[in-house]
Formats: structure tokens, C-alpha cells, sequence
């Protein structure tokens, strides 16, 4: 009989009444707990409780775990009751449109620190700290969703998503409601979970590569809302982990044959699985960042990226160690980057040629014609969707403008345009020898800086004989700057200033060297000899008149992400010399994750700028063919030229200005970092401030791009005993200035 008796009190516990699904949540808050400690209580999943706690996905808990979960909230609520003026019906509408207003209990020490958060998303950073492993991450108000609470979502590959979803509150995207990407990976109990940024944890139910993507695409809401009006949504980007790729059957790391084809074989298990799904892969095939598609058709595109860290996706020279962080970790540092510079779409070179893209298509809607209908057209102040050829004088070796040349046939100033960034050094005279240090200062974004307010070409050059100058035409000049004498040069509208011009670098030519007769330059290397009070008159000219500021939007973006990572770091736009100085110090280790997100920012600028005069990559190539990289309209060296050009420029101009108004030159300059001899180990100790205000034009402290920081600080007889060692009296001690470790030594050739 007392069999019988506990059968049915097993039975009445399995139908325990439970209150509704948001007062779940406000007793477990109100008490502290996280899901995390309520699950392990309860011997079941974290994402079970959330879904208990979910009005949306309406799971309810079953036999045993309901009896004890009853018997949980009971004691809540005698602790916390409900306040009388609020009804069920009421606290579930809050639920799903407030943030939430309960505090949760401070993270354990042994947790992940928070990234910095604005105070628009501290709501949604409570809410996240309860649904993830880690603390949540940085978000702005208009880069990232409004503030909700997190929960686990499951799914199924067939379900559908409404093809036309009204606004979210705040005006959130519902299509993209979960950010731009999520980390894939397996968890002790073998479940599939994918971290998306924020800190919201998705059950994923696919079994197989082809139904992940389905289910991407149907049910995980991930993408990114495009960042111009003609532009396209970004895909949806999926980081597997090494046991999410054991999972799914691919292999964990590349062999070396896989890894020089930058693929799997065709013959993979996994692509006849996609193949057999009608999905394709590009031409690059299924690599470290596979793009997986389906023709689009009409507005609506079916595509999903794939990122593969252990393939080397994530390259450590500017990623660090991201490709080691837990799940968690890597979805909140690359969905800081992503909601501050773009979803990631390859290498950091890559997305930084993408963000153009993105910021000027190249066509857009036109308006209706006299039956309604809207038709594809160029979209002004962009590339366009074609490329067109570069002048002779921009190709690169190799170009098939040059195929007719002899094949040993070396191309001299006068028949190749040669913008590149200095890379100049000189002996110290015996005034510098006897101070005490030298003292690096290096300038911040540099290039970014370069493509600020510069005008560049749009369409094809076209071919002038014995122009005159203008300095708003961009382009490219043959014209003998021999004549421009350094030790006398205009430093303001009437003022002129007597230089030691053999302690100077030529700002003509990359090493340094006064030119010795005709060649070719970009608009901005000619614009500064005018600058500098001496006469041009180039003999012929490739010239586009069609041109504008297309790289405007690309630098306030990579800018302001810049900014707001470093102010995260501490290191803020309006800090005093000194004060900035001091910021900089150890600012990597105060948050290693936003260091990461700078590093990748800074070489988002560079490698975009260097995609766009993109080499052969193998592929068979041989000398007077065309090359993959040709057929983009974003290939364009004379783009890349005309933003070096002005950067060196920049450089050179604030090097005379310093030393017109203190007599001080530079020892060695290597791209971007110029090194000077000082007394002291800062560069307070020789840039000249006076009232706190820096030389006019001259170099000037601080975070923004085109301001400089401190690069580091050697000894006067650590760079002429490591020149005298390797016997390189014009060795580039800016090369090793930041920590004096000299690795690699080519005696200044």
C-alpha cells in the first residue's frame, strides 16, 4: 500500500502548479541566484532554467525537477512576494519589454572581468551576466540591439521566419535580433551552444554542417544591419570550435597540403554534404573563411560565413590570441568589432576592403520609371561594379600593361610610380652622441590619418602631355622635384626657414634620397614641393577627373571604433600630455580583449589600404597575366599611392616644422615612428610644449589618428653599439626601438 501511496504523490508533484514564467525569473533575481546555480541545484541545464523562464519558448519542467522547482519558487515567494499591484498579465508584458531592473549578484572572483559598457546597456548587462558563462560585453546604443533579456533559444532546421518582422522596440532589427555572429561550440553534457555577442546562449539543434546553415539562416537571427542606405545586410558569421568541428566531422587543423591550398579537399565528406543540400561554396572554397550560399534570389540573399580559428583564421599578428579565448569570450571580442567596424568577412585586410564596399556600393535603385519599376544604377561617389584599368605608370610588375616590356626589363622612377613609406636613417653627429637617449614617438592610425579628407580618383585616368599642375586633381605626375632645396623652405604663408638639409630626409623618395631627375609622383608628393615654395612643371600625366573623398566614411568609422576601444582602455581624446603618457602605459594589460580589438582595428586600416594594389597569390600566375585580384573595381594602387603619398607627407611636414623651430632632427624614421636623441626617456623631453600647447603643425600628444604616442626609449649606446656590431652605421635603429631586441639586420640595403 505505501507503493501505491508514493506513486501518487509522484503523481501530484508532476503537475505542481508554478507560477508564470516572468514571476520565475523575478524570485530567482530578487534572491540572487544565477541560472547557473539554480541549474546545478537541480541536476539539469543552464539553458533549461532560462527556458522555464522563457514566455516565448513555454517549456515547462517535468516529473522530479518540477517537484523541486516548485518547492524553490514556494520558498521565494515567502521570502519576496508579489507586489499587490501588479498582475500576472502585467509582470509577463514587462518581461518581454523592459530591460530588467534587478540587480544580479556581482560575479565570482575566478569570472571574467566585464568589458566597459555605456550606461544605455548596464540593464542588458544585468540580464546577460545570469544567462552566459562570462561577464557581458561592450555595446554602444547605435551599434548594438536595445537592452533585453537573454535567454537560450531552440529550434529546428525547418522552421520558418516571418518574411516581413515590424520593428523592434528600440529600433532593433528582429531579423538580426541576437548580433552579427556567434561562437559554435560543444559543452560538457555534448550540447551544441552557440555564444552570440551580449551573452545570449542558443541551443543548436543542427547535426550536420548543411542543417547548421539552414538553421543560421531560419531560426539563430544573427546578421548585421547594412551600413549604407544602397548597401546589403551583412551575413550572418559562425566561428566553429575545434569541438564543434569534430562534431560536425571536419578536421581540427589543416595538413600542410590543405593549408597551402587554403582548403579542404573537394572530395570532403562535408562538401558533397553541402553539395547534396544544393549549397555552394565560392571559389575559395571550404577554408579558414568559407562562405556558404545559395543564389540569391530577388532582395532576399541565403548566406552564411564561416570562421575556423584552428585553421588560422584569426591571424595572431593582429589578433593575438583571440583564437584561443573560451566561446564566450571570442563572441563578446569579436562582437565588439564587429558592431563598432563591420562584421568580419576574412582577414583583417580583407574586411577592411569589404567596409568600403559597404560604405559606397556600387549601385543603387533608381526611381521609377514610367511603369513603376526600379532599376540598378551607378551609385555616385562609389567605384562602381567594374574595374578599369590603372595608368601604366601604377601597374605593378608584372601587370599585363607591361607584358610588351623585355622580359629582365627593371623600371626606373621615371617609369613607375613609387609611393611607398619611409624607411630612412642617418649617422648621429656628435651633438646627438653626447645626449643620453633616443627616444621613439610613433604616429597613431597614421594611414587612417592619410585617408582623411583626401580626394582620390573614382573612374579611369586619363593621359595628358605637358600639364600644369593642380593640386586638387588626383592623379599621378612625371616632374623633376630635384630642384627643391631642403635647407631653405617655406614653413608658413611669408615665413621661410634656413634647414640642415643633410640631417633631413627627401620627403620624394621612400629611403630618403634627393631625387636626380624626372618622375613619377602622386598628387599629394607634388602638391608639397609648391608647399614648400618651388616651382612644378610636370612633363606629362595620368589624371582622373572624375574623382572624390570615397574614403571619408571609411575613416570616421575605423576612427571612432578606434577611440571608443581605447577610451574603453582608459585612454581617453582629451587627456593632457602628460596624463595621456601615463594612460598609455600598460593600458593592454588593464583589458587584454579590447587590446585585441585595437590591434585589429589599426590593421583593418592597413591591410585595406594594401588590398587595394593586391599581388598574385599563386594560383599559377606568370608574368603578363591577369590576375584574381584585377577583375575588383576595388583594385586601385592609385588609391593605395595617393593615401601613402599624403601620409609621408604629413610626416615630413611636421618633422621641418620641428626642426625649423627647434633645431632638432630626426635620427631614423621607419613608416610611421620617428626616432630623435634626447636628454630624457620621454618625448616631452624634446617636443615643445609651451602652456601645455603643442608646436603649430609640429607633432602633438595624444589618441587621435594623426597624433602621436610614445614608441619606446633606448640609450645613445645601445644604437651605436648595435651599429658598430653589425656594422651599419645607418642601420634604422626604428626598427627596434620599441624593446632594443635587434632580430633581423639587413646593413641599411
Amino acid at each position: 500500500m505505501s507503493e501505491l501511496f508514493d506513486a501518487v504523490d509522484a503523481l501530484v508533484s508532476s503537475r505542481a502548479p508554478l507560477p508564470s514564467a516572468p514571476e520565475r525569473k523575478r524570485l530567482r533575481q530578487a534572491h540572487g541566484l544565477t541560472l547557473d546555480e539554480v541549474a546545478t541545484a537541480l541536476k539539469v541545464r543552464r539553458a533549461t532554467v532560462s527556458g522555464w523562464e522563457s514566455s516565448k519558448t513555454r517549456t515547462e519542467p517535468r516529473g522530479p525537477e518540477r517537484e523541486a522547482y516548485a518547492r524553490l519558487l514556494k520558498q521565494l515567494a515567502e521570502l519576496y512576494p508579489a507586489p499587490p499591484t501588479t498582475s500576472e498579465s502585467a509582470a509577463e508584458t514587462a518581461a518581454e519589454t523592459t530591460p530588467d531592473t534587478i540587480t544580479a549578484r556581482p560575479p565570482a572572483p575566478t569570472e571574467t572581468a566585464a568589458l566597459p559598457t555605456d550606461p544605455a546597456s548596464e540593464a542588458a548587462a544585468t540580464a546577460t551576466h545570469e544567462n552566459t558563462r562570462t561577464a557581458p560585453a561592450p555595446v554602444t546604443p547605435a551599434e548594438q540591439p536595445a537592452p533585453r533579456s537573454a535567454r537560450a533559444v531552440r529550434g529546428t532546421a525547418t522552421s520558418r521566419r516571418p518574411s516581413a518582422p515590424k520593428a523592434a522596440p528600440g529600433g532593433t532589427d528582429p531579423r538580426f535580433e541576437n548580433g552579427p555572429l556567434a561562437v559554435v561550440d560543444v559543452d560538457t553534457d555534448g550540447q551544441m551552444l552557440a555564444y552570440c555577442p551580449g551573452g545570449l546562449v542558443l541551443d543548436v539543434p543542427a547535426k550536420s554542417v548543411p542543417a547548421l546553415v539552414d538553421w543560421t539562416l531560419r531560426e539563430a537571427r544573427l546578421g548585421q544591419p547594412k551600413l549604407s542606405g544602397p548597401g546589403k545586410d551583412a551575413d550572418p558569421l559562425l566561428v566553429l570550435t575545434e569541438a564543434a568541428l569534430e562534431r560536425y566531422g571536419l578536421p581540427v587543423a589543416l595538413t600542410d597540403e590543405e593549408r597551402l591550398a587554403g582548403r579542404i579537399p573537394e572530395g570532403h565528406k562535408v562538401v558533397k554534404q553541402l553539395a547534396r543540400a544544393d549549397w555552394k561554396l565560392t571559389k575559395r572554397g571550404f577554408g579558414p573563411w568559407a562562405r556558404i550560399y545559395r543564389p540569391a534570389t530577388g532582395s532576399e540573399r541565403a548566406c552564411v560565413q564561416l570562421c575556423i580559428p584552428s585553421w588560422h583564421a584569426l591571424d595572431s599578428r593582429h589578433w593575438g590570441e583571440a583564437g584561443q579565448l573560451p566561446p564566450a569570450e571570442l563572441a563578446r571580442l569579436l562582437g565588439v568589432y564587429a558592431s563598432r567596424v563591420m562584421t568580419p568577412r576574412g582577414s583583417t585586410a580583407v574586411t577592411g576592403l569589404e567596409l568600403m564596399t559597404a560604405l559606397h556600393p556600387p549601385t543603387r535603385a533608381s526611381e521609377p520609371d514610367a511603369e513603376g519599376r526600379r532599376h540598378s544604377e551607378h551609385n555616385p561617389g562609389s567605384l562602381g561594379k567594374d574595374p578599369v584599368d590603372c595608368a601604366p605608370c601604377e601597374a605593378p610588375d608584372g601587370h599585363p600593361l607591361l607584358k610588351d616590356l623585355p622580359r629582365f626589363h627593371v623600371r626606373g622612377p621615371a617609369e613607375k610610380l613609387f609611393e611607398e613609406a619611409y624607411d630612412w636613417a642617418r649617422p648621429m653627429t656628435d651633438a646627438e652622441c653626447m645626449l643620453r637617449h633616443l627616444v621613439g614617438i610613433d604616429v597613431n592610425m597614421a594611414f587612417a590619418a592619410g585617408a582623411n579628407g583626401l580626394v582620390v580618383g573614382l573612374g579611369a585616368p586619363t593621359h595628358v602631355k605637358a600639364p600644369v599642375f593642380d593640386a586638387k586633381l588626383p592623379g599621378s605626375w612625371l616632374v623633376d622635384l630635384s630642384h627643391v632645396d631642403l635647407s631653405r623652405v617655406k614653413v608658413g604663408k611669408d615665413r621661410w626657414a634656413d634647414l640642415d638639409a643633410g640631417l633631413l630626409p627627401s620627403p620624394f623618395t621612400p629611403k630618403g634620397e634627393r631625387p636626380d631627375g624626372p618622375a613619377w609622383y602622386a598628387t599629394p608628393t607634388v602638391a608639397y614641393a609648391v608647399e614648400l615654395g618651388y616651382a612644378v612643371r610636370p612633363v606629362e600625366a595620368w589624371v582622373r577627373h572624375e574623382n572624390g573623398r570615397y574614403l571619408d566614411g571609411w575613416y570616421n568609422r575605423l576612427r571612432d571604433a578606434y577611440l571608443a576601444t581605447m577610451a574603453d582602455l582608459g585612454v581617453d581624446a582629451d587627456l593632457s600630455p602628460a596624463g595621456f603618457l601615463a594612460a598609455m602605459d600598460g593600458y593592454k594589460e588593464r583589458d587584454p580583449q579590447l587590446a585585441i580589438v585595437a590591434s585589429a582595428i589599426k590593421a583593418t586600416v592597413k591591410g585595406g589600404l594594401g588590398k587595394l594594389r593586391e599581388r598574385p597569390r599563386g594560383e599559377g600566375w606568370r608574368p603578363g597575366e591577369p590576375w584574381r585580384a584585377l577583375s575588383r573595381p576595388t583594385w586601385r594602387p592609385d588609391i593605395r599611392a595617393a593615401v601613402i603619398s599624403r601620409t609621408r607627407i604629413n610626416l615630413h611636414r611636421k618633422i621641418v616644422k620641428h626642426a625649423a623651430f627647434t633645431g632638432r632632427y630626426p635620427v631614423a624614421i621607419l613608416s610611421d615612428c620617428v626616432v630623435y636623441a634626447a636628454d630624457g626617456t620621454s618625448p616631452l623631453d624634446f617636443l615643445p610644449y609651451r602652456d601645455g600647447k603643442p608646436l603649430p603643425g609640429g607633432f602633438k600628444l595624444g589618441v587621435n589618428p594623426g597624433l602621436v604616442k610614445h614608441e619606446g626609449t633606448q640609450t645613445v649606446l645601445w644604437g651605436e653599439e648595435v651599429r658598430e656590431r653589425f656594422d651599419a652605421p645607418e642601420l634604422n635603429l626604428a626598427r627596434y626601438i620599441k624593446d632594443g631586441t635587434v632580430t633581423d639586420v639587413d646593413n641599411g640595403e
